[in-house]
């Protein structure tokens, strides 16, 4: 069962911090159809966090079914913004339980911001659950759904020296030649990041694949690597 005085709260306090100007720049920003309130992203984690302790969700289950039923009523963007918000608590920290809850928001929400709001979570699932995550993730990296795709290449983000090289390269590999701009750019964020722990992999890979590459991806994989 949903925790409906948590969603209520969130509701109302986001509300009440909403800013009329602000909104209609940031649906425009946004190209979403669904509205916005125009409160900013680190208020919409303030509001959120004092609601959750204000109303804590006492078990896994109700923390899933709060975050789906907030995601799937939301009317403005910043209530699902807050529902991504409320799967950073403790509670959830690592637990698979959690997973389906991260693919309907990757699938529904079909968007940058919201899908790469849950990035971190799957990392996090990954770090607990390898075996698991290593196997779902390949399988995602060649989902009809690019969301889904991208989210396979992205959920290392963060990971530093516990990044999977072995499972980043394929999921990688998998898209490489994908002309949509959400996945070039993603391969190259994945890269990048990588690069700050281990910049020779990085290097290697991308003097390996050559001009499978795109360009994007490419400048973007080697924007820091260091001279050599």
């Amino acid at each position: 069962m949903a925790n409906e005085d948590l969603i209520a709260g969130i509701r109302s306090q986001l509300r009440a911090a909403a800013d009329p100007v602000r909104a209609a720049g940031s649906q425009a920003y946004m190209k979403s159809d669904m509205p916005s309130l125009g409160v900013r992203v680190p208020e919409v984690r303030k509001v959120t966090h004092a609601a959750a302790a204000q109303w804590p969700c006492s078990s896994v289950q109700e923390l899933s079914d709060t975050v789906l039923a907030l995601w799937r009523s939301a009317a403005f963007r910043e209530e699902r913004y807050a529902a991504i918000d409320l799967t950073g608590s403790r509670l959830a920290s690592g637990r698979l339980e959690l997973l389906p809850v991260y693919e309907e928001i990757i699938r529904t929400g079909a968007w940058w911001d919201l899908v790469d709001g849950v990035a971190h979570r799957m990392c996090a699932l990954l770090q607990a659950h390898r075996s698991e995550l290593d196997r779902i993730l390949r399988t995602w990296s060649k989902d009809p759904d690019m969301w889904i795709r991208r989210s396979a290449i992205t959920a290392q983000l963060g990971a530093k020296a516990a990044t999977d090289p072995e499972l980043l390269a394929s999921v990688i590999e998998a898209n490489v030649s994908d002309p949509e701009f959400f996945i070039r750019k993603a391969i190259g964020w994945a890269l990048r990041e990588y690069a700050k722990t281990d910049p020779a992999w990085v290097r290697e890979f991308v003097a390996r694949h050559g001009t499978d590459l795109s360009p994007l991806s490419r400048r973007e994989a080697v924007r820091n690597l260091p001279a050599g």
